[in-house]
C-alpha cells in the first residue's frame, strides 16, 4: 500500500541534490561488501579467522569514520593491500536501484529540474555502479565529496561546493539517508530535505527524528 504523499511545491525547487548509497540505490549492497564480504576477504588474504578480520576492519572503519578516507577507496586499497573496485565486482549483483527510482528522476526531468548527484562515494565506487544500474542519463552534473575536499557531513562542505555549482540553497531539494548529512545541510541553510525510511532494503526502518522521510519515491509524484 502506497504511503501518504509528500507534499512538495515544485514551483519552489530549480535543484534536486540525490544522495546515492541508500537513496537511489538499495544500501544493502554496500552492507553486505564492507560487513561480510570484505571481512571473508581480507580472511582469506592475511589468513585469519573471519572474526578477527572482521574486528580488524571495524577498527580501521571507526578510526576514519566520517572523514573523506572513510568514503575513499584509494584510502583502503593502500590501507588494506586488497583491489577493492574488483572484490566490488565479485559481489555486484547485489547493486540495485530503489523502487520507483527512475519513476521520480523522470518526474524530475519533465519538470525540468537541474538533478545532481551529490555523493560522498569515491569517484570509482560511482562508475562501477552506473556500470551495472542505468540512472546515470538522468544526472545534469555528478559531484563527489572528493571533488569538493569534505565529505558531506563536515563543517564547509556546503561552503566548498558554490566552487563546482551554482545553487541557491532555499530552492534546494536535498534527499540522504544520512542524518548527519543532512544535520549539516540544516545548519547551512539548505530549506527542503528529505530522509529515506528504509536505506537497507534487507534492515529494520531507521528513525529519522524530525525529518519527513520517503518510503517509496511514488510519494514525490503528484
Amino acid at each position: 500500500m502506497l504511503k501518504q504523499a509528500i507534499p512538495i511545491d515544485w514551483q519552489e525547487i530549480d535543484t534536486v541534490f540525490l544522495d546515492m548509497d541508500g537513496t537511489l540505490l538499495d544500501l544493502h549492497f554496500d552492507n553486505h561488501f564492507w560487513l561480510e564480504h570484505m571481512p571473508k576477504c581480507y580472511a582469506e588474504k592475511y589468513n585469519l579467522p573471519y572474526e578477527e578480520a572482521s574486528k580488524i576492519l571495524l577498527q580501521h572503519a571507526d578510526s576514519t569514520q566520517g572523514s573523506l578516507n572513510w568514503y575513499c577507496l584509494d584510502h583502503w586499497a593502500e590501507e588494506l593491500q586488497m583491489d577493492i573496485v574488483a572484490l566490488k565486482h565479485e559481489v555486484a549483483n547485489k547493486i540495485t536501484i530503489r523502487t520507483n527510482v527512475i519513476e521520480f528522476l523522470s518526474h524530475l526531468r519533465m519538470l525540468g529540474k537541474d538533478i545532481v548527484l551529490l555523493t560522498n562515494a569515491h569517484i570509482n565506487s560511482v562508475n562501477l555502479k552506473f556500470s551495472y544500474v542505468e540512472i546515470e542519463e538522468f544526472f545534469d552534473e555528478v559531484i563527489t565529496s572528493h571533488n569538493i575536499g569534505f565529505a558531506k557531513e563536515q563543517h564547509g562542505f556546503w561552503e566548498a561546493l558554490r566552487e563546482h555549482k551554482i545553487y541557491q540553497k532555499d530552492r534546494c531539494l536535498f534527499i540522504d539517508d544520512n542524518l548527519d548529512v543532512l544535520d549539516n545541510a540544516r545548519k547551512f541553510g539548505i530549506k527542503h530535505l528529505l530522509a529515506i525510511s528504509k536505506p537497507d532494503s534487507q534492515k529494520p526502518r531507521i528513525n529519522t527524528n524530525d525529518y519527513v522521510a520517503i518510503d517509496d519515491y511514488r510519494q514525490l509524484i503528484h
